[in-house]
C-alpha cells in the first residue's frame, strides 16, 4: 500500500504472511475445515497451520464455529472464514430508480435501500446516490470506515481519464467531465476502493453469478429498457473492449425509425428497439392510450392482436441485434434482461424462429432471472473478487511490515 514498506520477500514476516494467506484462500475456496484438513490440503505443516489460524482470529479474518464430532479422540475445531471483517456496497444508478445494498464479503446482504431518481442534473444525481449510499451504510449499522470496495453501476461509458460517462444520455447531465472524479471522492472518503463500471456489464456478471447465465463459458446479457446494452463474458472474464465501450451496441445500423421517435444519441439500434420505440410502434397501429413498453406487453399477454403484432416486431428488432453478436461472439447463451428484455416469455421463441431462418447455431436465448436486481447483484460480485484482498492486505500485510 501506498506510504507503507512491503514485508520483503523471504523474511519471516513474509512467509508468516503467506501462510495466512494459503490457509484463508484454503477456507475462502473450500468451506469450513478442521486443522488437519487445512493441512492435508495446502501441504502445510499442523503446527503452521495451527499459527496461521492463531493470526488470522486474532486479526478478525477466521473464527472458530464448532467441533468435529467424526473419528475417535479429541474432537477437532472446525474454521471458518469471517465474512463480517469488512462490507461492500453495490450501486445501480438507473434511470428512475438509484439502488444501494450493502453487503458482507460473502456477499450476504445486510441493508439495502432503493430510492426513486428525480435528478434533474448530474450534481444532483451525484448527491443524490452518495446520500443513498450513506443512509444505506447507517441503516447496515456500520460506518464509511467499515467499507472496503464500493462498486457503482451506470449506464454509458465510464472513463476514468477524464472523469466522463460517455453515452448516458438518458441522466440528465451525468457525462459532465469530471463529474466521475467527484462521486468516487465521495464515495471513497472512508477509505473504499470505488469502481465505476457499466450497468449492462455488470449484469452479465450477475447473471453469470446468481442468475440464468451460471455455469455458461461464453455469454451475452442484452439489455432493453430505457436505453439498450450488452454485456459479455468471455471465459468467465468480462469483456470490456480497447476502451471500455465493448457491447455499446445501440450503434448498430438498424434500416428503419419508428414514427413518433427523435433520432438522438446514441445510436440506430436503441432509437428503433428500446421501451419508448415499442410504445411508438403501437401508438401508430392505433393503440393509442398506450404509454408505456408494459402496458403493451400486458395487452399482448391478454391477446390483443395489435400488442402481439408489435411484440413480433420487436422480436424480430432484437434478433437482428442478436445475429449480428452471434456472428461476431459465438456465444453460447443470450440473456434478455431490462425492463423490455425481461419479457422473455413473448421475445424469446419469436427470436428463435427468425435467427433459424438466417444463421447456421442459435444460442439459447432466456429471460434474466434477477430482474430488476441484475446490477446490484453484479455490483456486490465484483466488489467480492478484490474485497477480501484488501482487507488481507490491510491487516495481515500491515502487521507483517511493522514486525
Amino acid at each position: 500500500m501506498e506510504g507503507q514498506a512491503a514485508p520483503q520477500a523471504g523474511t519471516p514476516a513474509s512467509m508468516r504472511a503467506l501462510n495466512q494467506r494459503l490457509v484463508l484462500d484454503r477456507l475462502r475456496g473450500h468451506g469450513e475445515a478442521t486443522r488437519p484438513q487445512i493441512a492435508g490440503d495446502t501441504g502445510l505443516s499442523k503446527p503452521t497451520v495451527g499459527q496461521a489460524l492463531l493470526d488470522l482470529e486474532q486479526q478478525g479474518l477466521v473464527r472458530a464455529i464448532g467441533r468435529s464430532a467424526a473419528g475417535p479422540g479429541r474432537a477437532a475445531v472446525i474454521y471458518r472464514t469471517a465474512p463480517d471483517a469488512g462490507h461492500i456496497v453495490g450501486v445501480d444508478i438507473g434511470r428512475r430508480v438509484i439502488r444501494v445494498a450493502v453487503a458482507d464479503l460473502d456477499g450476504a446482504v445486510v441493508a439495502r435501500v432503493d430510492r426513486p431518481n428525480r435528478s434533474r442534473s448530474g450534481t444532483m444525481l451525484q448527491r443524490n446516490a452518495c446520500d443513498a449510499v450513506e443512509s444505506t451504510i447507517a441503516k447496515a449499522g456500520l460506518s464509511p470506515h467499515d467499507i472496503v470496495v464500493t462498486v457503482v453501476g451506470t449506464p454509458g461509458i465510464p472513463d476514468a481519464a477524464t472523469g466522463t460517462v460517455h453515452r448516458a444520455p438518458n441522466l440528465p447531465g451525468w457525462e459532465r467531465r469530471g463529474l466521475l472524479h467527484e462521486l468516487v471522492a465521495a464515495l471513497g472518503t472512508g477509505g473504499s476502493e470505488v469502481m465505476v463500471e457499466n450497468d449492462a456489464n455488470l449484469s452479465v456478471v450477475g447473471e453469470h453469478a446468481r442468475g440464468a447465465a451460471q455455469g455458461a463459458d461464453v455469454v451475452a446479457c442484452l439489455t432493453v429498457g430505457t436505453g439498450i446494452g450488452m454485456g459479455v463474458l468471455l471465459n468467465g472474464k468480462l469483456l470490456r473492449g480497447a476502451h471500455g465501450a465493448a457491447g455499446e451496441i445501440a450503434d448498430l445500423p438498424f434500416e428503419r425509425v419508428p414514427a413518433g421517435v427523435t433520432l438522438h444519441r446514441p445510436g440506430p439500434v436503441e432509437v428503433a428497439a428500446a421501451a419508448q420505440a415499442v410504445v411508438s410502434a403501437a401508438n401508430e397501429l392505433g393503440l393509442s392510450r398506450v404509454r408505456s413498453a408494459k402496458e403493451v406487453f400486458d395487452l399482448a399477454r391478454q391477446g390483443d392482436k395489435l400488442a402481439l403484432r408489435v411484440v413480433t416486431e420487436e422480436a424480430s428488432k432484437l434478433a437482428h441485434v442478436v445475429s449480428v453478436v452471434t456472428a461476431v461472439l459465438d456465444p453460447r447463451l443470450i440473456v434478455l434482461a431490462g425492463g423490455v428484455g425481461r419479457n422473455a416469455d413473448l421475445l424469446a421463441e419469436p427470436i428463435r424462429r427468425e435467427l433459424a431462418e438466417t444463421i447456421p447455431v442459435v444460442p439459447d436465448i432466456v429471460g434474466g432471472e434477477l430482474g430488476e436486481d441484475a446490477v446490484l447483484v453484479g455490483a456486490i460480485a465484483t466488489a467480492m473478487e478484490t474485497a477480501w484482498d484488501l482487507v488481507f492486505e490491510r491487516r495481515v500485510r500491515r502487521t507483517a511490515s511493522e514486525a
